[in-house]
């Protein structure tokens, strides 16, 4: 699947809006500042949605000023800046974010799969749609997944603590767009993953499978389910974001995703003291 700068700027946008969305919901005083066509969003000081992302495609250039504006406001609240800069945005980004003392930090993959298919699901694992009073069970598969990841890869974002994960997961649940899918094996909970729409996308926003089930098609079977629900309710493309060269890269193009673009992650630092 070929992937146009167009595209890809209507991914990270749609990433952009879902982290605004979610920060809004958890702080009052959220930060969701606008910034060449992207978004610079802050919910708080372990919010793993605080971010840049979007900016610079289209030929909009990225004007220093509102840069050093969104700097300042995330200094004002003792936080890092961290930029989520595609591959396929404008070069003169990533120029200007490191002429500003931003380090490299690691780098994130986009996967995609065209949803022209139909998609079968897996022998033995049967996956369904989260009822409304399964949410702290699904927060709860998700945590211990996350808490025992798959080995491999290379750079990416650290694991925040189990109770953030907790926090966010239980939030993103409960928002409108939201999708939460439970897979089970023998009736067992097994696995979990969620799925959100925007623009005809369909963001896989996270996957887990417990410990004692994993090599036995649950994150297929997760796959499957989403690509399916997502083909059903009208999108496009689905879409994944891995850690580079890990397991959860490996089972997605698997299933049929291709490498779309890489992003870099930059960060500025919050100042000492």
């Amino acid at each position: 699947m070929f992937c146009t700068p167009q595209l890809a700027a209507r991914i990270d946008r749609a990433e952009g809006r879902m982290c605004a969305a979610m920060c809004k919901a958890m702080l009052a005083d959220a930060l969701a500042l606008p910034i060449a066509g992207g978004i610079a969003v802050y919910g708080g000081d372990d919010s793993p949605t605080n971010k840049l992302i979007g900016a610079a495609f289209d030929d909009e250039a990225v004007e220093t000023e509102c840069l050093a504006n969104i700097e300042e406001q995330f200094a004002a609240r003792g936080a890092r800046l961290q930029a989520e800069v595609s591959t396929l945005a404008s070069p003169e980004l990533h120029a200007l974010l490191a002429s500003r003392g931003y380090r490299p930090s690691g780098f994130e993959n986009v996967l995609g799969h065209p949803l022209t298919t139909d998609f079968e699901p897996v022998a033995g694992v049967e996956v369904t749609p989260m009822l409304p009073t399964e949410s702290s069970l699904f927060a709860d598969v998700l945590v211990e997944a996350f808490a025992n990841p798959d080995t491999g890869g290379v750079g990416g974002d650290e694991i925040p603590p189990s109770e953030v994960i907790r926090r966010w997961v239980l939030l993103t649940s409960s928002m409108p767009g939201f999708y939460g899918m439970i897979a089970r094996v023998n009736g067992q909970v097994a696995g979990a993953a969620a799925l959100r729409f925007d623009d005809h996308i369909a963001q896989f926003n996270g996957a887990g499978t417990l410990p004692r089930f994993r090599r036995r098609g649950v994150q297929t079977a997760l796959l499957r389910a989403r690509l399916a629900e997502a083909k059903r309710n009208g999108c496009e493309i689905g879409v994944v974001v891995t850690q580079p060269a890990s397991k959860s890269q490996q089972n997605v193009q698997r299933e049929g995703f291709s490498l779309l673009y890489a992003r870099q992650l930059l960060v500025k630092e919050a100042p000492a003291g």
